[in-house]
């Protein structure tokens, strides 16, 4: 499972011209789902995402996660993050899991945040076409490949 996490001042996400999900400062977190992703690498992903301490503190040193600022999420699904472009210049996009698996394992992503979290958490709609507007805030933005714990 991979993960594009920018830290936003806020962020939406519309679907047929009505805002689906929204939320001021926190985490806008885009998901990619692959065949290969399993329960450990949601549980793990979870808590990395809320743990991860890139939100400034009283000395303005990123040493704050998203519940000690009172953040929200913003849970986007995206199969592009499991692209590949190694060959040609059309993106393959073989890796990323059908929706039979995806949506499964994206809701239960959405879940395990929750039980994080202090507030709801937003989300898009699963495989619609989305229109994803952020401000990003540093900016800060993350890549996090659950297969790659580095």
């Amino acid at each position: 499972m991979r993960v594009l996490l920018q830290r936003v001042s806020e962020a939406s996400v519309q679907v047929e011209q009505q805002i689906v999900g929204a939320i001021s400062h926190g985490l806008l977190v885009l998901v990619g789902v692959e065949d290969l992703d399993t329960k450990e690498d949601v549980v793990w992903l979870a808590n990395k995402i809320t743990q991860l301490r890139i939100f400034n503190d009283a000395n303005a040193v990123m040493n704050c996660n998203v519940n000690e600022v009172q953040g929200e999420i913003l849970v986007v699904s995206q199969f592009t993050l499991h692209a590949s472009t190694k060959k040609g210049n059309r993106p393959s996009y073989i890796r990323a899991s059908k929706p039979d698996f995806a949506i499964p394992m994206y809701e239960s992503l959405v879940q395990e945040l929750q039980k994080n979290m202090s507030k709801p958490i937003q989300t898009g709609v699963f495989g619609a076409d989305m229109k994803v507007t952020l401000v990003n805030d540093g900016p800060v933005t993350i890549w996090i490949d659950s297969k790659n714990k580095e």
